[in-house]
């Protein structure tokens, strides 16, 4: 496999093309975040509620690296069944190392075991490792106590979450990034009328964009209402 062939391929996991860091909305709070993620860390913990782009930036990383042609690695743990415990091995090798959804192994003491290991030889190789979670490494329901202590023992950073406002002009922010026009009339429509969700969100825009691509209309009130069925 060449340097530039993305690694995640090998796990049957495609990074999100739009989750790069020059499409995160980025609020106040989460500015320490976003310049230690960009920085020359060695180990970060990060956590925050579901929708609040976790992901998105673990795979801003990945894409990050690639474009840099480095070896990186995006592990979504949500998914942890799909896998066996043997893909952490020899990751320490790699540039940088993303592991998403920490908690969703949490009782399972074959994966503990194995994150514990991972955990050990990455720091003993100086590799620089993301994990990120639900919720904070106290918080965990990790039941291998020694694994729940190394993943306290490293930096912690909680992704602020965004108030509605925030929310409307993120959606805003991501229609523009993809050339389209949306004004705040309109957002705050579909905001108000949607379940909230950043990740709805961003897929209700998509499913607006392809509709006002094919039928040559702008993405008005009516046009979100007939797409939608609101």
């Amino acid at each position: 496999m060449s340097d530039d062939e993305p690694i995640q391929l090998t796990l049957g996991v495609n990074l999100d093309d739009e989750a790069k860091f020059e499409n995160f909305f980025l609020i106040e709070g989460n500015n320490p975040l976003l310049t230690e993620l960009q920085s020359d860390f060695s180990m970060l913990y990060l956590w925050g509620s579901p929708g609040s782009g976790r992901t998105h930036l673990l795979q801003s990383l990945c894409h990050r690296e690639a474009e840099a042609v480095q070896p990186a690695i995006y592990i979504p743990l949500a998914d942890y069944e799909n896998y066996s415990t043997a893909i952490l091995e020899g990751l320490s090798t790699l540039n940088i190392i993303c592991i998403d959804d920490v908690h969703a192994i949490s009782g399972n003491t074959d994966w503990e075991i194995a994150l514990f290991d991972f955990f050990n030889e990455a720091k003993q190789n100086h590799s620089r490792i993301v994990f990120s979670a639900d919720c904070s490494p106290q918080e965990l329901g990790i039941t291998l106590r020694d694994l729940r202590s190394r993943l306290q023992s490293i930096p912690v950073f909680r992704i602020a979450t965004m108030n509605d406002k925030q929310s409307i002009d993120a959606l805003i922010f991501r229609a523009k990034r993809r050339g389209m026009e949306l004004n705040a009339a309109t957002a705050e429509f579909i905001y108000r009328r949607s379940n909230r969700s950043i990740d709805q969100l961003m897929g209700l825009l998509n499913k607006l964009d392809q509709v006002s691509l094919a039928e040559q209309r702008r993405l008005t009130i009516p046009l979100v209402k007939e797409t939608m069925g609101w």
